[in-house]
């Protein structure tokens, strides 16, 4: 990579012409800012399908944990978009969520420790679920 800038005589030139001359530098900045960002937008849109029927039909061939997965999403998000509307103090969740804990649906209980089960107390717990069945 130090050819770059050590060996090639093109580098050599952008660098003295950005040093030298403003407009060649903000010409130069945009080039390498905006149109890749232009580039990529139209890659985006022209990659992008809307189609309603795929859409569907992925919709419909989903498994069953992606979908209970958005379904518990889609609750988690009602629940925080109102406590916010009912602005209450939704401060306790980062702080949980740096302490490792995540946070109960009931409100005297808000928060709740994630536990840690070792191999032996997982195989117990198994064995305890599958005797309840």
């Amino acid at each position: 990579m130090s050819i770059l800038w050590e060996k090639s005589e093109a580098w050599r030139w952008i660098v003295r012409k950005t040093r030298d001359s403003k407009p060649f530098f903000f010409a130069f900045a945009t080039v390498c800012g905006v149109v890749p960002g232009v580039i990529g937008y139209f890659v985006m849109q022209t990659t992008n399908s809307r189609n309603p029927e795929l859409e569907a039909r992925l919709r419909q061939n989903a498994r069953p944990d992606s979908l209970m997965m958005g379904k518990v999403n889609r609750e988690r998000l009602a629940e925080y978009l109102g406590e916010l509307q009912r602005k209450e103090d939704t401060n306790d969740r980062y702080v949980a969520a740096l302490r490792g804990e995540t946070l109960t649906r009931n409100p005297h209980l808000r928060t709740q420790p994630i536990t840690k089960l070792d191999n032996t107390e997982a195989d117990e717990q198994k064995l305890d679920n599958k005797q309840k069945k």
